[in-house]
């Protein structure tokens, strides 16, 4: 088979690696890909944006199976473009990809629908959401409406803080249209929870959890970011909570996405709050998170072509996925003054071999000149996987001591809440 996957980061390199395990795949497209990405998969210049240039080359190149990975072009409707063709395709259709594209959207529904999350207000007039603020509990949550790169979310700890988050979202504009609309919420507390599920609408699987550190800094400080680095399983994910889960969050979701008309297929995120009053949704994703990803899929034995084909065909329901025994941790190396500004065009140096049990994905680099250098914030994912967590985690630390670039960063506290976890 040829398969054709949309995106270029650490999510999509991971997403490759667990494809090309299955003896079907003939050829792997990566539109655009990256410089690692390279190794493991046909990279081609074609953005993940670019809609036309996708429709154009899937149909030119015989693709029989695509996966559509990061959120923009999910967003844009790009397996609706392809499904219009007559291609296979995992990934939900635009209408769906509102869950999370529109908070707005995502908050409404979960009101609607009784689905357990922290009380809001939405605002697209700044002068109202502030006089809002200005009685408001704090800390407190704001959102940006629309995409973000996972960096839409603030924090505020007081009012002057909210005032701020307000002008920089809706009249500076610094993460675009998406900042026309913004969601304020009640800050919740309680372990933090990231669950994907494979979802053919009507069926689900939930995947192994995970624990997302999204702070730039040690302790959880600093802006937030995409993701600093993962461990899966996540001891606070009980079997009770992960039935009351699906109770009272996963299934009513899925039944309300099909109530409005939009029945999501694909990869459906939940990220959840363990709260003292029960889990609540803190968001969803349209798609596999990153870089939760680097953390569940070297846990999954099952051919992932084949769970993905069963949601494509809504057979999901008759396939029961099987899991390693195992623990994963993923340590991001990142560029240097990542979330903001940072340098690119610094040279890779990495090991000849990787260590057993340890795979480098990667998420922002380039080939110049036949040589690897870095090209986003997040350049590096190093996932290793161990009988126990402490063991994965040493694991991942000490090969991320084998990778080196000039102003190179990471956090050096990934794993500890969960190996602290029941002694809290």
């Amino acid at each position: 088979m040829n398969l054709l996957v949309v995106g270029g980061g650490g999510r999509e390199h991971a997403i490759i690696q667990k494809l090309k395990e299955d003896p079907r795949v003939e050829r792997v497209y990566a539109l655009p890909g990256n410089g690692g990405i390279a190794a493991d998969a046909e990279c081609v210049a074609i953005a993940a944006t670019d809609l036309d240039g996708i429709v154009d080359f899937a149909r030119s190149h015989r693709v029989d199976f695509a996966v559509v990975a990061p959120d923009d072009p999910l967003a844009m409707g790009c397996v609706d473009r392809l499904h219009a063709i007559g291609i296979p395709c995992f990934g939900p259709s635009a209408a769906a990809a509102r869950i999370e594209s529109s908070k707005v959207f995502s908050k409404n529904l979960m009101h609607k629908y009784g689905i357990p999350t922290a009380d809001y207000q939405v605002f697209d007039d700044p002068a109202a959401a502030l006089d809002y603020l200005r009685g408001a509990d704090y800390p407190i949550v704001i959102k940006a409406d629309g995409l973000a790169l996972g960096k839409g979310v603030l924090i505020p700890e007081s009012f002057a803080q909210a005032e701020a988050a307000v002008k920089s979202i809706m009249e500076e504009h610094i993460f675009g249209a998406s900042g026309s609309q913004i969601v304020v919420e009640k800050f919740l507390t309680g372990p933090e929870v990231s669950v994907l599920a494979f979802t053919d609408g009507t069926a689900i699987r939930p995947m192994v959890s995970s624990m997302d550190h999204k702070r730039a800094g040690d302790g959880d400080t600093g802006p937030n970011t995409g993701g600093m680095g993962t461990v899966a399983p996540n001891p606070y994910y009980t079997p009770a909570v992960a039935q009351q889960c699906m109770e009272t969050i996963f299934l009513p979701t899925l039944a309300a996405m099909r109530a409005e008309g939009c029945p999501f297929k694909g990869c459906l995120y939940f990220g959840l709050m363990l709260t003292p009053q029960g889990p609540k949704v803190i968001e969803y994703n349209c798609r596999f998170g990153d870089p939760e990803t680097q953390v569940v899929l070297p846990l999954l034995k099952t051919s992932l072509l084949t769970v993905m084909e069963a949601v494509e065909n809504e057979t999901l329901d008759s396939l029961e996925l099987q899991w390693v025994d195992q623990v994963a941790a993923c340590v991001i190396l990142a560029s240097g003054g990542y979330p903001t500004a940072y340098e690119k065009g610094k040279p890779i140096t990495l090991p000849a071999q990787w260590p057993e049990g340890v795979r480098c994905y990667h998420a922002g680099d380039q080939l110049e000149n036949g040589r690897l250098v870095t090209s986003g914030g997040r350049v590096l994912g190093i996932t290793a996987t161990a009988p126990t967590l402490a063991q994965a985690v040493d694991k991942a630390y000490a090969a991320a001591g084998l990778v080196q670039f000039d102003k190179q960063y990471m956090r050096h506290d990934i794993g500890q809440r969960a190996l602290s976890a029941g002694k809290e």
